[in-house]
């Protein structure tokens, strides 16, 4: 059998133009049919047209980020510095410099790759599925290992997984903004089309990147991966996941750094020429300052400390997508959610049913609800739910009633049909929004007869909605409308004229301890404002009883009647938006964004993907619509605050540890490399040897990988958290200087010492610069004195390693290689009386500088202005 679809008999023309032949053709051409593919049919055209996906991201991964280590400029750079020495006959020194610069790549490799691997086990979890008929069965598979010739089943919520062709439909309405731009859903059926047909008039064709909205199908699967139309398109773009704030302050940190140390090599190389020092030792020891001031490490860092958060927080029931987001989970000061499910139990269940006005509940009505629920095609949902529970309870039967038709629901109309054929013709049950369903009712039921809907009626069908509304139901209306058992289609004008049925009450209790939940968040200063759908009336109900503020409340109407610039203004002082088009949903993250606030938005439904790409973190749930699970930056294993609650502090305790590392590079660091490159201007000797200063940052980076699993103080999770330059800038000069100072007097205790006998100074140098570099990290970790704040186990213990093979290296075979001599003892007693009062003095200025008010300024500026630094919208993905 040939794996490659037989276009020889209709000729090449026809192999882009699916949608025009015939299906029996192309089951033929597939060699496919209605039954699907059998396993190993499947297997063997996954090997011969490979995975389904837009690009191969883990082929040769592995080597692509070992690679990778070596485009640093200064990686290159003391590359380029092994061959000069090697040139000039200094084996020794090129096979040094060698070892050290593949240490350290193997040692940023290997915490890179761990932690990708890491993040896609994570990410297999809540992979894309697709569901398609194998060995005669449906069943699920991911994605990525569907294949052409598949028949795949499709309903509302889920993603399109290739480009098929329709084999049936039923009311099947889909979303394919993506690839045609175009706004509202369209309704896909099978059926030939001419060759020429325009993409986005192809109705018997599901694309890639389509969302199904309502109603069922199944298709045969034409082309996948970048053969669909979406892969063409894509093929010729370049996807780039957009810089979050900090990735951005952390890059722009990094370029900086690395300027400043390419301008120390020029003028320390200069200089030392000038000084008539010798060209291949100050050239590679210019180099070797530059490659010690800069954080070289600053990228595996920021991989292994979000990758360590993203397993973190997998453990506590979130899925990191993306794993730049927990960045912005930590900095996040506002949430939007809707309430079912998140402030609600999401236990609907059916509380009773009313008539219209005379508050009876016949069994009729009961009937109605249950026939709508059971017959709908669109996507499951709570409510159609607990009403069928209610009429299995009550034994309601509808197996012999027959469906003709379905208007499906839209957020517009806010209601669904169901046309059922009966004794005496067709009739359509309407079920929807009750205002909505009032706007299209001309008469009321009174028992069986129909009376018209006046004024007075209105009036008092809608306090009763109200009243209960207000008691805390989530209310429906039912309507009805007779037809002649003679037609074939029913469509949106058929909804007029309806006969208002009655009411179905609602409800869904407040979760247990959400309160308490809430306060938690509130004093984390992160703000949670509801976006629902639900009436103004039921939400301020919710908000009450759960302690949220309810005093500013803005609806859907009142929001269509806003301009950007206006909404921006209104969205901040707004408590609860309701009566919400899902459409506004993404208007009103992006109007808080713009005012500076980092927004999370938590959505779980077909319509919420707008508002998860605008957010700054989209959250969604474990079980969602593909289409939010796949927009989401991450997906809680269940919808609940609490879980997010913990994702918030895991974010912060990951913030918290990046930053360490940068603290820890900017202060020892900076301070001495700036002393040695001042020294080896005055000493007549160089400070350390270049071998030496890469030996020590070697060493010194050791400890720096464990910070990403190091213990973090409770206060630094009890704020917002923002990368900010200028605090890098303050604590870069304040604590830089302190570690300058202290360098100075170091080399003049060492030459009052030892006079100019180079070896016992470069020796002595290189141990008190080592073991101050180490311990400077176990107070700088923390605000709080440092004797007060356990670290992690392996940051401690690999601290006390590497400082006791710092003061053990002088002595060990093999030293002489790097210049080492063994230290006497009075050496070795000064040395360590400067390293106590250095670090004395960085506990006593850190208490002055967090102190200090400038830093609680800083900090009230950054909440006041937050997200200020953001770029504009989005438009992620």
């Amino acid at each position: 059998m040939s794996l490659i679809p037989d276009n020889s008999a209709d000729g090449n023309s026809h192999r882009n133009s699916y949608w025009s032949l015939p299906l029996d053709t192309l089951f033929s051409q597939f060699h496919s049919g209605k039954q699907g593919l059998t396993s190993a049919e499947a297997a063997e055209r996954l090997r011969h047209f490979g995975p389904n996906s837009l690009k191969d991201e883990n082929r040769w991964s592995a080597l692509r980020i070992f690679l990778s280590q070596f485009e640093s400029p200064l990686v290159l750079i003391l590359v380029a510095a092994a061959a000069i020495s090697i040139v000039v006959g200094e084996w020794r020194e090129a096979i040094i410099i060698s070892l050290i610069v593949l240490a350290s790549c193997i040692l940023s490799f290997y915490q890179e790759y761990s932690a990708s691997v890491a993040v896609e086990k994570l990410k297999e979890r809540i992979g894309f599925k697709a569901r398609v008929r194998r060995d005669g069965q449906f069943i699920s598979i991911a994605a990525a290992e569907v294949v052409p010739g598949d028949i795949v089943a499709v309903s509302a919520g889920d993603l399109i997984p290739a480009d098929a062709i329709l084999i049936s439909a039923t009311d099947l309405f889909v979303s394919q903004s993506a690839l045609t731009g175009e706004t509202f859903p369209v309704e896909k059926r099978p059926g030939e089309l001419p060759a020429d047909t325009a993409l986005a008039n192809r109705a018997s064709m599901l694309f890639t990147g389509a969302s199904v909205r309502s109603g069922m199908g199944e298709a045969m699967v034409v082309e996948t991966g970048v053969e669909t139309e979406f892969g063409k398109i894509t093929a010729h773009l370049q996807e780039e996941t957009p810089e979050t704030d900090f990735a951005r302050g952390i890059r722009r940190f990094g370029y900086l750094m690395t300027r400043v140390a390419l301008i120390m090599v020029v003028v320390i190389f200069a200089g030392n020429v000038l000084l008539q020092r010798p060209l291949v030792d100050s050239l590679l020891f210019s180099l070797a300052i530059a490659v010690g001031i800069t954080p070289e490490l600053l990228p595996a860092i920021v991989s292994l400390t979000l990758s360590s958060g993203a397993r973190r927080m997998a453990a506590g029931g979130v899925i990191v997508r993306r794993l730049a987001s927990i960045e912005n989970l930590g900095s996040m000061n506002l949430l939007c959610t809707d309430k079912t499910g998140t402030l609600t139990e999401g236990v609907v269940s059916l509380d009773r049913v009313e008539g219209p006005l005379d508050g009876s509940t016949p069994e009729r009505l009961l009937r109605l609800a249950a026939l709508n629920a059971r017959l709908q095609n669109g996507m499951a949902n709570p409510l159609d739910d607990a009403i069928d529970k209610a009429a299995t309870a009550a034994a309601i039967q509808t197996d012999a009633s027959s469906k003709v038709g379905e208007i499906p629901y839209d957020f517009i109309r806010k209601r669904l049909s169901v046309i059922v054929r009966e004794k005496d013709g067709d009739l359509l049950i309407a079920k929807g929004a009750v205002a909505n369903i009032l706007e299209v009712s001309s008469h009321v039921m009174h028992g069986d007869e129909p009376k018209p809907l006046d004024d007075e009626a209105r009036t008092a069908l809608a306090k009763r909605y109200a009243d209960w509304s207000d008691e805390g139901f989530r209310v429906l209306g039912i309507a009805i409308r007779h037809f002649a058992p003679s037609r074939e289609r029913y469509g949106h004008d058929d909804e007029t004229g309806l006969a208002f049925a009655g009411f179905l009450l609602f409800s869904d209790p407040p979760k247990s301890g959400i309160a308490e939940t809430l306060a938690a968040m509130a004093e984390r200063g992160v703000k949670v404002k509801v976006i629902s759908g639900d009436n103004r009336f039921v939400a301020a109900h919710l908000a009450r009883t759960i302690g949220l503020a309810s005093a500013h409340i803005l609806t859907g109407e009142e929001l269509s009647k806003l301009t950007d610039e206006a909404l921006a203004a209104r969205a901040v002082r707004t408590d609860l938006f309701v009566e919400i088009d899902p459409n506004q949903k993404q208007r009103i993250v992006a109007a808080l964004r713009g005012r500076g606030h980092v927004v999370g938005y938590l959505g779980d439904g077909i319509n919420d993907a707008p508002a998860l790409h605008e957010a700054d973190i989209g959250i969604s749930v474990e079980g969602a619509a593909d289409v939010a699970q796949q927009a989401a930056d991450m997906v809680l294993v269940d919808k609940s605050l609490d879980v997010l609650l913990e994702g918030i502090d895991n974010g912060r305790r990951t913030f918290a540890n990046t930053m360490k590392y940068v603290s820890c590079a900017i202060s020892s660091n900076f301070g001495n490399m700036i002393s040695m490159s001042f020294a080896s201007f005055l000493l007549p000797f160089q400070p350390l040897l270049a071998k030496q200063i890469l030996l020590n940052n070697f060493l010194a980076d050791i400890p720096s990988m464990a910070i990403a699993g190091d213990n973090v103080d409770p206060a630094a999770v009890m704020h917002p958290q923002r990368w900010n330059i200028a605090y890098v800038q303050r604590f870069m000069i304040v604590f830089g200087l302190i570690s300058t100072l202290f360098d100075f007097l170091t080399f003049g205790f060492l030459l009052a010492l030892t006079g100019e006998h180079a070896a016992i100074f470069q020796t002595g140098w290189f141990v008190e610069s080592l073991v101050t570099q180490l311990a400077t990290v176990l107070i700088i970790r923390t605000r709080a004195p440092f004797f007060r704040s356990r670290p992690g186990r392996w940051l401690l213990l690999s601290t006390l390693v590497i400082s006791a093979l710092a003061i053990a290296l002088p002595y060990i075979p093999g030293s002489e290689w790097f210049g080492f001599v063994h230290l006497p003892v009075g050496v070795l007693i000064g040395l360590a009386g400067i390293t106590f009062a250095y670090l004395a003095s960085t506990e006593i200025a850190k208490h002055w500088f967090f102190s200090k008010p400038h830093d609680r300024l800083f900090h009230r500026k950054r909440q006041r202005r937050g997200a200020m630094s953001v770029s504009g919208p989005r438009n992620r993905r």
